[in-house]
């Protein structure tokens, strides 16, 4: 008995050992990520900064600089007639270059690794499922709040997960909860919430950890992660007023940016960690308050090779050299601003002079508290004392030529820094007796201008597509129904699974959409039809042909989605797929046999002997008999 009760008490000092152990590790990992994190932000706190006064030149609060501290002040007015308006120029420029950029949509499409019919087939169904998670994700919103953010901040970023709390139920748990099959999920990040190991590493895969911070609520981290975590005060950005603008007599309110705190919430921070070594299969941590929620290997194998890396992708307006952070052009566009305010106001309290006049008075000659209430009201009687000076207005000069020389040149600037104009302002560069070849060329030097921040979104919305793609490969395991919706409103389902994705490179099938119109395009279309190059030898052109001529120039709605040819194309398409699954697949008295005999043909000349082994001569067997069906059929009618 005292044998029994000794090996009792030796397991429950070994289990209170390890229990002690693991308080213990999990409290030092919980500090080390807590302090790495203050590092992070201390070493970013003039780059935040910067945001913050970018912000609020935007918003129109102009009055406001980084003091030594790197800390944003506001500065109030020197004299109480001192005028003080904002002429806020920078708000459009951004507003005109997130129009521009926002025509920037390419369609993304997916290259097949061999020129297989089967790498070709399973290249179109990858491009539907991009097609549908554009439809369903709605990307092009996610794309103008991320544009949005590189414009303002120089930097935005996604984040491209797996969700699988969402999507079709598929099973139930042990305790009835519903098991569903889960989507890709892709959200926006603010440069706030992105803090890198190191400021001066260029690309998110050299950096060898990332760190996302954002405040939640404790009742989300609760429902979440399922951890009670004390609530912080977190310093968040809200929108305020500020009354320093205004005028002699009168004040005027501008919006500014400032930081408030939260209450009951608290940051939640994932480190994401390259693997190593140590951690082959890399490392996250997930840690809120005091408390560590979750430990363990990078989730997603979403790099190249079947690697595992970082599920963000950094979309920047100027890429800056030897930086992580982008440039906006609002930073360069700041001096011009201030420089602009101060000639505008200084004008405005001239003209003031020139309006209200000042007052040359003797003294004692008048009662000067009324005089300076009531001014020289038209029909004031004006008493003064016998024998001195009357009171007279003092002669002020014009307006010097230099102000309105000075406030031309900084509306050129303004444009000139922006790498934008608007043709109906700009009637100095642009004149009327312009060729349309010139204008053609000046529009386009614009364009060029903004070509580096266009090439960052095509190249995010690249790697959204091959990391989406290669989520779908990691998780999408059972049969799945997609939905593609097209412009016409069209809709299109299909089937596929994980094994249907062979390919990840994404390409983009695109021009240039700020310089090319829909009037542009239509009449490169015209071209092309009156030149011949659109029709066969015969000058017929066929139906395929002519849906894609009606859909480039927009009027595809008039298919109905009904082109027969085609139908009879994705038939075959999909007896295909069925026969090298080795299955045996009837013919249909509507089956086009000429249609089907090339489709059933291409595929077999396709077929990669490789990569079939054993099977190849059993599949091309199958085919061979159902294409001499076919004919069997054209012979008999």
């Amino acid at each position: 008995m005292k044998s029994v009760d000794k090996k009792f008490a030796n397991q429950q000092s070994l289990s209170s050992k390890k229990e002690i152990e693991r308080i213990k590790f999990e409290e030092d990992i919980v500090a080390e990520v807590k302090r790495d994190f203050l590092d992070r932000q201390e070493a970013r706190r003039n780059i935040e900064r910067q945001w913050q006064l970018n912000m609020n030149f935007v918003a129109g609060n102009q009055y406001c600089s980084i003091t030594d501290m790197g800390e944003i002040e506001e500065y109030s007015k020197q004299y109480f007639w001192q005028e003080r308006e904002v002429y806020n120029h920078i708000a459009p420029i951004i507003e005109s270059r997130i129009a521009k950029l926002g025509k920037v949509r390419p369609t993304l499409s997916v290259a097949p690794n061999s020129s297989s019919e089967i790498d070709v087939g399973s290249a179109k169904v990858s491009r539907k499922i991009l097609n549908a998670v554009n439809h369903n994700l709605k990307i092009n919103d996610k794309i103008a709040e991320a544009t949005n953010w590189s414009e303002i901040c120089g930097t935005g970023f996604y984040k491209v997960v797996w969700n699988s709390d969402v999507g079709e139920v598929v099973g139930l748990t042990i305790d009835n909860q519903p098991i569903k099959k889960g989507e890709v999920d892709v959200s926006v990040c603010s440069p706030f919430e992105i803090f890198p190991e190191s400021n001066t590493t260029e690309t998110i895969d050299e950096q060898i950890s990332i760190i996302h911070a954002k405040p939640y609520k404790v009742s989300e981290i609760k429902m979440l992660w399922g951890a009670d975590v004390e609530p912080e005060n977190i310093d968040v950005l809200t929108l305020s007023n500020s009354n320093l603008a205004g005028g002699l007599g009168y004040s005027a309110s501008v919006p500014k940016i400032i930081s408030q705190k939260a209450s009951d919430s608290a940051v939640v921070i994932e480190r994401y960690e390259k693997p190593s070594l140590e951690y082959p299969n890399g490392r996250v941590v997930i840690v809120a308050g005091n408390k560590l929620l979750a430990i363990g290997d990078l989730p997603y194998i979403n790099k190249k090779e079947g690697k595992r890396g970082f599920p963000f992708i950094k979309q920047c307006s100027i890429p800056q050299p030897a930086s992580f952070w982008g440039v906006s052009v609002i930073e360069r566009l700041i001096p011009v601003q201030r420089s602009y305010n101060a000639i505008k106001n200084r004008k405005h309290e001239f003209l003031n002079r020139i309006a209200m006049g000042i007052l040359s008075v003797e003294d004692g000659s008048v009662d000067i508290e009324s005089l300076e209430v009531e001014g020289l009201s038209p029909g004031k009687v004006l008493v003064y004392r016998q024998g001195s000076t009357p009171p007279k207005i003092m002669e002020t000069n014009s307006l010097p030529t230099s102000f309105e020389n000075e406030e031309d040149k900084l509306l050129e600037e303004f444009s000139h820094i922006a790498g934008i104009s608007d043709l109906s302002v700009a009637r100095e560069t642009y004149s009327t007796n312009m060729s349309g070849t010139a204008l053609e060329l000046l529009i386009s030097q614009e364009t060029d201008r903004l070509q580096t921040s266009i090439d960052q979104i095509k190249s995010a919305l690249k790697d959204i597509g091959s990391q989406v793609l290669r989520l779908y490969k990691q998780f999408a395991s059972a049969k799945r129904l997609g939905k593609i919706v097209d412009e016409n409103g069209a809709i299109e389902l299909f089937y596929w699974s994980n094994s249907d994705i062979s390919s990840d490179d994404v390409v983009l099938d695109t021009t240039n959409e700020i310089t090319e119109t829909l009037s542009q395009k239509r009449n490169m279309i015209f071209e092309l039809l009156n030149a011949g190059l659109l029709t066969d030898e015969n000058g017929k052109m066929s139906s395929s042909t002519k849906q894609k001529v009606l859909e480039m120039i927009g009027f595809g709605v008039w298919q109905d989605g009904n082109d027969m040819l085609e139908l009879h194309r994705k038939k075959a398409g999909k007896e295909n797929v069925e026969m090298l699954s080795q299955n045996k697949v009837k013919l249909l008295e509507v089956d086009d046999n000429e249609v089907h005999i090339k489709e059933h043909t291409a595929f077999l000349l396709s077929l990669n002997e490789t990569e079939l082994g054993d099977r190849y001569d059993a599949v091309a067997e199958l085919i061979l008999k159902h294409i001499d069906e076919h004919k069997h059929k054209i012979s008999v009618a």
